[in-house]
């Protein structure tokens, strides 16, 4: 065996442990895509034409583009806002502290704004954001209906606003 193809072998669980190893999903999507590549050249050096070519075309360009696209849409934090608040500097300083206790979560923040508090709360009842800022008489008040989004901002959040976890009921405890 050639040391070359010894070489080319090797790449694969070498870049299998970096994939394992990987906190960010975007890097783990790349490192995906190569040990795919590798794969294929393994199969096409060896003979095996077209399991490289069904590699090459599924197992690497089809499954990184799903992959891609479900990872873009879960890593995201819908955050409702009352319309009023927009305009607020105690709203864009919790909004940087927020956007800076996700960064490391690789999550993006995504503003969805409302008219009343009242379809505020029902947003977050209904489970169409998971979080909602508001402001109450003077102090800014932040809830979540996510324990570990919960976890999350908690040690970021504490000087500028009251963070309330408010659980929802399972839909197993709202059928009862």
């Amino acid at each position: 065996m050639d040391s070359w193809l010894i070489a080319v072998t090797a790449l694969l669980p070498l870049t299998a442990l970096m994939l394992v190893f990987q906190d960010n999903p975007y890097h783990a999507l790349v490192i995906r895509g190569i040990i795919g590549a590798v794969a294929a050249l393994l199969y096409a050096i060896l003979g095996a034409a077209d399991v490289a070519l069904t590699e090459a075309l599924v197992g690497t360009m089809l499954s990184i583009m799903l992959y891609a696209v479900a990872v873009r849409s879960s890593l995201v934090l819908r955050l409702g806002i009352l319309a009023s608040a927009l305009s607020t500097d105690s709203l864009d300083h919790l909004l940087a502290a927020i956007r800076e206790a996700v960064a490391p979560y690789h999550l993006r923040v995504e503003l969805i704004i409302y008219p009343t508090f009242e379809q505020l709360k029902i947003a977050l009842r209904d489970r169409e954001i998971h979080a909602l800022c508001a402001e109450e008489t003077t102090q800014l008040l932040t809830m979540t209906r996510v324990a570990r989004l919960y976890t999350i901002l908690k040690p970021h959040l504490t000087s500028l606003t009251e963070l309330v976890y408010y659980p929802l009921p399972s839909e197993e405890e709202s059928a009862a």
